[in-house]
This record gives C-alpha cells, sequence and structure tokens, in this order.
C-alpha cells in the first residue's frame, strides 16, 4: 500500500506545472487580444507570436501528465 501512495504523491507532483501553464496560457492570450485591441493592423505580426506561444506552453503540459501517467501506470 505504501508504494500505491507514493506513486499518487509522485503523480501529483508531476502534474503541478500545470497549475503554471494555466496561468501563463492566460497571460499569452490576453496580452494578444490587448495588443490587437490596441493596434488591429498588428495582428498579422502577433497571431503567429501567440500561436507559437500556445504551442510551446502546451507543450510542457503534455510533458507532465505523460510524466504522472508513466508514474502511476508503470
Amino acid at each position: 500500500m505504501d508504494i500505491e501512495v507514493a506513486k499518487y504523491f509522485a503523480a501529483v507532483l508531476a502534474i503541478a506545472p500545470l497549475i503554471a501553464v494555466a496561468m501563463a496560457l492566460g497571460n499569452i492570450f490576453s496580452t494578444a487580444i490587448s495588443s490587437v485591441g490596441r493596434n488591429p493592423g498588428a495582428r498579422d505580426g502577433i497571431f503567429p507570436l501567440t500561436i507559437l506561444g500556445f504551442a510551446l506552453t502546451e507543450a510542457i503540459a503534455l510533458f507532465a501528465l505523460l510524466v504522472a501517467f508513466l508514474i502511476l501506470f508503470a
């Protein structure tokens, strides 16, 4: 039973970065929306960078989730 508890504890620690990912995604999109609202002509330059930031930040979440699943089910 102690090993199962340790696995669950480790999995919770592995997904702790998801809180930071959620905050980062909110910051990325709120900044992008604010930027386009101030200067609509800059949308074509801002949008690709927003999507790149989203993809890189979301990759951290997927890696953390993968590690948590590996801890639990391996």
